[in-house]
């Protein structure tokens, strides 16, 4: 096998995958190392898997709202198995297919940067590889789960994404350590599907500290309807599991020890990089690796390096890391015919990523919430208005609530930010990602009619409430 490359990629997660594509549509020749799965965390222990697995939970929300239409038992058996073929029974089989397909090499195995333009393949058989590369190294090997240092808390082998997402079982007490987005999601996943006691741990004040306040009080008041028990302000002193597999005790800063059955970590994140040789070109190893707008590594000397995804801490989102690897195959390409300064660049990080957060209520957002915009010292009005109260959200069932905002910048009159609390709004998003990318004067959404009676008609209800 041929050991030169134009790009080698490191990490065939959705964000390596999608560079190889555009570098070889490029013309150029490319390799992919993996030493997992070939389809990465999203495909088999965060996104697909976490949807699945909610999908059935929301939609027993949905029955639960419209009269006429009989609440039936979850069947978690099938759940479960329905997860398995979402994942492809963990088999990677289909995306290795598809990667030689592009076509572009596989290699399984760990690979580490070894030099400029040099990695070291260390082989699932045990033998090694060195692979150079012609034009550019990427890293795309996306992060890991943190965990903190809390006394206890790794010698009790507490879950992550990783196992509650591939749960073979629902344990009967979760505790959940985290107010973000996987603690949100997987506390009200594991409870509606059998966690009858789901305690959500919080050191802050609150859930979903990074978007508006309102998105994360509005969780919350779900979550305490539906029996799961949400403490903020509380810290985690240490952690007890005298057996492997037994009951877990977290004594906390506050009140009696809780007791549970398994324990969630689910904190943050952290790049991948610890192990990847990073320092063999001069950068720290376990940092993020720092990156201009066309993906490239400021770091480093002669341009050759390039990371997209998670491990450059741009924007943790599959998505983006989509988005930002076919900027960085585009722009290995151009460079690679001679071009310095392609037209590919990344645009989307500087207005602010798109998220969902999968709850029932769904939550929402795109660009700068109003406390990011006065930070970022820009003169802005939020805007708001109940969901509940757009006639096409009342049809989809009693008891629909909602909540929407917008934020204006106040001198160039267009939208900043968009957020949306509520059920089925993830749909609302991509409207609102094109006017705050695009920076559509508002004036001008005004004439951008929304059909009736759906829950788009809430953009006509911000702008009237903005004074159009």
């Amino acid at each position: 096998m041929p050991d030169e490359f134009d790009v080698i990629v490191i990490g065939a997660g959705p964000a390596g995958e999608n560079v190889v594509d555009r570098a070889v549509r490029g013309g150029l020749t490319a390799a992919i190392v993996e030493e997992r799965l070939a389809g990465g965390e999203c495909s088999y222990w965060a996104c697909v898997p976490s949807k699945a697995l909610l999908r059935p939970v929301d939609l027993m929300g949905e029955v639960s709202r419209v009269p006429g239409l009989s609440l039936g038992e979850l069947d978690v058996a099938a759940v479960l198995a329905r997860r398995d073929e979402a994942v492809s029974r963990y088999d990677d089989g289909g995306q290795v297919r598809w990667i030689e397909g592009v076509p572009a090499e596989f290699v399984r195995g760990r690979g580490r940067l070894d030099g400029p333009k040099r990695v070291r393949v260390t082989l699932s058989d045990g033998g090694e590889r060195v692979l150079t590369a012609r034009q550019a190294v990427v890293l795309a090997t996306g992060s890991t789960a943190k965990v903190p240092p809390v006394p206890g808390l790794a010698e009790a082998r507490p879950w992550t994404s990783h196992e509650v997402t591939a749960a073979t079982a629902v344990p009967e007490r979760l505790a959940v350590l985290g107010g973000g987005v996987v603690a949100c999601e997987m506390a009200q996943a594991m409870h509606g599907l059998g966690a009858r006691q789901t305690t959500v741990l919080v050191r802050g004040g609150g859930l979903l500290g990074r978007m508006e306040p309102f998105a994360g009080e509005m969780v919350a008041e779900s979550f305490a309807e539906a029996g799961i028990d949400v403490r903020t302000g509380t810290g985690v002193e240490r952690v007890e599991r005298p057996e492997p597999g037994g009951k877990v005790t977290v004594h906390l800063s506050d009140g009696p020890p809780l007791e549970a059955d398994e324990l969630l970590v689910a904190t943050g994140r952290e790049p991948a990089t610890g192990d990847l040789g990073l320092a063999s070109v001069g950068l720290a190893d376990g940092a993020y690796v720092e990156v201009d707008d066309s993906m490239r590594a400021t770091g480093v000397a002669e341009g050759w390096l390039y990371a997209v995804g998670d491990v450059n801490g741009r924007a943790l989102l599959t998505h983006m890391g989509k988005y930002q690897a076919r900027v960085c195959g585009d722009v290995i390409a151009a460079r690679a015919g001679g071009d310095e300064l392609p037209a590919m660049r990344d645009l989307a990080d500087r207005y602010g990523a798109p998220q969902v957060v999968f709850t029932d209520p769904q939550v929402c957002a795109v660009g700068r919430t109003e406390a990011a915009a006065a930070k970022a010292g820009i003169r802005a009005r939020a805007v708001d208005y109940d969901l509940g109260s757009v006639t096409g959200a009342y049809l989809l069932g009693d008891g629909y609530r909602g909540r929407a905002r917008a934020v204006v910048d106040e001198d160039r009159k267009v939208l900043l930010g968009a957020t949306f609390v509520g059920p089925g709004v993830a749909e609302l998003l991509h409207a609102a990602t094109i006017a705050v990318t695009a920076e559509v004067p508002i004036d001008r959404l005004w004439h951008a009619v929304p059909s009736f009676p759906t829950v788009s008609e809430v953009w006509l209800r911000l702008l009237e409430a903005y004074g159009l």
